[in-house]
């Protein structure tokens, strides 16, 4: 990964093998033996090709995975370890390397062993590479709609639950940028924490004064506040930047002032974006998201962000189209 503690990009060594094998053996299991299933089936394996009575040796198989859209290629390293999960008796030739562009009918890679063993297998291993080659396909798709320049692109944290690196990886592999990955890794204060602290943030209506009620805070005691939360951010990590979401104009001057890395613009039109850039002038880096698809991000271009975050290059992903064909 790089050191920059604002931006990511996982690369494959950056995976935990053992929560890949553990993943892949979930996968497995759901399969073979009902794995979620509060009773589990008592017959167990792949009934298919027991059905088949094939004989105990059989000439080893050859089958390829092949893309049948244009896509770009995503998760072939799992694949050995899919491959051994089932007892190890077939084994992969990669064609081409994870964030490859590839062209329909292109060859992913080639696998040969055991019939049963590449039978069991089959659709574990489209699963995973459908789904994160579509993560991949999607995520190119946005890159090339925002462009060159200066702004990045950026993942969120909505994954799907346990399976977070594998996607964020596919979002780098599309070319875009991992924000956080995961609440470990940066502060990042937002409306609903500054709700917990008692008030609105600076700038927004106060929810007591909508009420007819006493506010609880002053605007000025609200600035306070928020100073006071980032700097009792940065003393309990120490090294990790601060990330504060603004949602107007008019709460940007007091969290440039509390001394936020990086400003926020949530639901920003474009052109309230431009004005809040000027309004911060580099002295925190700025982020655009809320409501940004692939049709609006080219109007994010050229106003001087430094990234654009979505959550569609994973949620709003479809899986890429991949067959797996037999050789005779």
């Amino acid at each position: 990964m790089r050191a920059n503690p604002l931006l990511h990009r996982l690369a494959w060594a950056d995976l935990d093998p053992a929560y890949l094998r553990r993943l892949v053996a979930q996968a497995r299991d759901e399969d073979l033996a009902g794995l979620g299933l509060k009773v589990r089936p008592r017959r167990r394996g792949d009934c298919s090709s027991a059905a088949l009575a094939l004989p105990k040796k059989m000439r080893p198989a050859r089958a390829d995975l092949v893309a049948r859209q244009p896509l770009v290629a995503c998760g072939l390293p799992l694949v050995p370890l899919i491959l051994a999960a089932y007892g190890g008796r077939a084994r992969v030739r990669p064609r081409v390397r994870d964030g490859r562009p590839v062209r329909a009918d292109a060859v992913l890679a080639t696998l040969a062993g055991d019939p049963r063993a590449l039978l069991a297998a089959e659709r574990v291993i489209l699963n995973f590479l459908q789904r994160l080659s579509g993560i991949a396909t999607h995520t190119a798709r946005h890159v090339a709609a925002l462009g060159p320049g200066r702004t990045r692109l950026l993942d969120t944290r909505k994954t799907t639950p346990g399976h977070r690196m594998l996607e964020k990886y596919a979002v780098a592999c599309g070319g875009g940028w991992n924000h956080r990955l995961g609440l470990f890794d940066r502060v990042m204060l937002k409306d609903n924490h500054l709700a917990v602290l008692g008030f609105a943030a600076p700038g927004q209506e106060d929810p007591a004064r909508r009420a007819g009620r006493p506010t609880a805070l002053t605007a000025r005691a609200a600035h306070s506040a928020l100073a006071a939360a980032v700097a009792a951010a940065r003393r309990a990590a120490p090294g990790l930047a601060v990330e504060v979401e603004v949602d107007s104009l008019a709460q940007i001057s007091a969290v440039l002032a509390a001394g936020a890395d990086v400003i926020l613009l949530d639901n920003f039109s474009p052109s309230q974006i431009r004005r809040a850039v000027a309004l911060i002038a580099g002295r925190a880096r700025t982020e655009a998201s809320g409501g940004i698809t692939l049709a609006s991000l080219p109007r994010y271009a050229g106003l001087g962000l430094d990234f654009v975050s979505t959550g569609a290059l994973v949620h709003h992903s479809a899986w890429a189209d991949i067959g797996l064909d037999w050789q005779r």
